[in-house]
């Protein structure tokens, strides 16, 4: 719904109550807060979940405050039934998890990565759910990548997404409508084309871009020319994501090639 950050120093939140769950985690110094009349904090390795429709406040632990990065989410990710274990245990120790918000939140801040943004959070929430919810009790499996079979069933939901990626390599596809043409849940579609490609649809679509790019710059075409041909947000998205690939940026790929 909302994702904020903010460093405070002085400042303490009075106790109010969120429509949303709060998924918090802090880079610098720590929080220290009540939830439900108990006392709870945020070390910089934990990642803390807050329930919706819950009160609890918020202050600095340190005397040099705090920075924190949050994202707020509804309740198509997290349903009402796991305020309880939430209010019962929100600080939550798993580095795996932590290192994941931190990726969510690169991705949200790059125009054109909603696909790995989107990837990504499935399997948060599922992680989360693994914390929340007892095991045996039918609840998703815990964890990324994992648990995707490579049986035909598999192989087939994983093909058909690559057809629609190629198919929208420049207009690109959101996870919820790919599932839905696939005919499989979007945490299913992601696993079995992880299982069947080892690389996950938003690093194939990217690839498959910057392939593109470098034939059009080599046709002598501007980075820009070639950003707007090939589905990426802008001229810097597009110089991202070739970097990495690639190892320099399409400007200087463009002129050592003409050089040649």
């Amino acid at each position: 719904m909302e994702v904020f950050h903010a460093r405070f120093t002085g400042y303490a939140y009075p106790m109010h109550v969120h429509d949303a769950w709060t998924l918090l985690i802090v880079d610098d110094g720590a929080v220290r807060y009540d939830l439900d009349r108990h006392e709870h904090g945020t070390p910089h390795d934990t990642v803390s979940l807050l329930p919706p429709h819950v009160p609890h406040n918020g202050s600095p632990a340190t005397p040099h405050g705090f920075r924190k990065r949050v994202i707020y989410l509804d309740s198509s990710l997290l349903d009402d039934s796991l305020i309880g274990p939430a209010v019962d245990g929100p600080d939550l120790a798993d580095p795996v998890l932590r290192q994941r918000v931190g990726l969510l939140h690169t991705a949200l801040e790059r125009p054109g990565d909603e696909l790995e943004a989107a990837s990504r959070l499935l399997f948060i929430g599922e992680r989360l759910r693994g914390h929340l919810r007892p095991r045996g009790r039918g609840g998703p499996a815990y964890g990324y990548g994992g648990g995707a079979g490579t049986g035909r069933g598999e192989r087939g939901i994983a093909h058909r997404l690559r057809e629609l990626l190629d198919a929208r390599l420049v207009e690109g596809v959101a996870l919820e409508e790919a599932a839905r043409l696939v005919g499989a849940h979007p945490a299913h579609l992601v696993r079995a084309f992880g299982a069947a490609f080892g690389i996950a649809p938003h690093q194939y679509l990217m690839s498959r871009r910057v392939g593109r790019a470098r034939r059009l710059l080599l046709d002598g075409r501007s980075p820009a020319e070639v950003a707007a041909e090939t589905g990426f947000y802008d001229q810097s998205h597009l110089t991202r994501h070739f970097k990495r690939l690639v190892g320099v940026a399409p400007g200087r790929y463009r002129s050592s090639a003409g050089a040649r």
